[in-house]
């Protein structure tokens, strides 16, 4: 399910993949299921990021992207997607994988830019990085630039792609913590709690479940339904280790 599958497909899983992704999850949960006991044991670790002196990338493209997500996101998907680069960026400084800021700041911001806009048929992840994908080609990205920021926002919903901590699976990972609590564990408490106080969650949990439930219905065949109806979508965000 690469970049190429996503832009020939749209998003449609096979009968095969449906499979792939059921052993994904298989193995997925139970990770989840003990970082969520550490998270209430209070055994969190120190992944973080200092905003003491932090400068933003502030390419042509980096402002480009923030301008798109302030002007077509709604404000809790807006700080949903602030609080993705920041969560993806920590766990990735906390494991020591490269990644490159630029891009996976652009990813980050535009990955939900088509949540709640879906198109029947075709997945919301897609079509939000084929439109980041014309975005940084008109902001001087070449092709192996866009590429990237179009394959790390279509895979995002991909179970499994967040274990390769890299361009690709940045995103994923990032915005795992934010809905999910996924590696919630491994972020300092502290610092979590002022990421939060910087960019609120607007009561998240309500508007991604509304959200990903209107998606579901105009994408028979994509993965957020799949992930609803095997992978219990709606109560992972419900339950989730946030307050709202």
């Amino acid at each position: 399910m690469d970049w190429d599958w996503a832009i020939e497909t749209g998003g449609a899983l096979t009968s095969s993949q449906r499979r792939s992704l059921t052993l994904e999850l298989v193995s997925a949960v139970p990770r989840l299921v003990a970082g969520r006991v550490r998270v209430a044991l209070g055994r969190r670790g120190d992944g973080r990021v200092d905003f003491t002196d932090l400068r933003l990338p502030d390419s042509a493209l980096a402002k480009a992207a923030e301008a798109e997500a302030r002007e077509c996101l709604t404000p809790h998907v807006l700080a949903h997607s602030y609080r993705t680069y920041f969560f993806g960026r920590a766990l990735s400084e906390l494991h020591d994988v490269p990644y490159d800021d630029e891009l996976m700041y652009v990813a980050s911001l535009l990955h939900d830019l088509k949540l709640e806009h879906p198109t029947p048929g075709r997945c919301f992840a897609v079509t939000g990085a084929e439109r980041a994908v014309d975005l940084a080609a008109a902001n001087g990205a070449t092709p192996e630039q866009t590429r990237i920021v179009g394959a790390a926002i279509a895979a995002h919903l991909t179970l499994g792609v967040s274990d390769d901590l890299g361009d690709l699976g940045f995103v994923s990972a990032g915005a795992g913590v934010d809905v999910f609590g996924a590696e919630l564990a491994d972020l300092d408490p502290a610092w979590v709690t002022d990421l939060l106080a910087r960019h609120p969650r607007h009561h998240f949990k309500r508007h991604m479940i509304a959200a990903i439930t209107q998606e579901a219905g105009a994408v028979a065949h994509g993965r957020t339904r799949w992930l609803i109806t095997v992978g219990g979508f709606r109560q992972l965000v419900r339950f989730a280790p946030f307050a709202e």
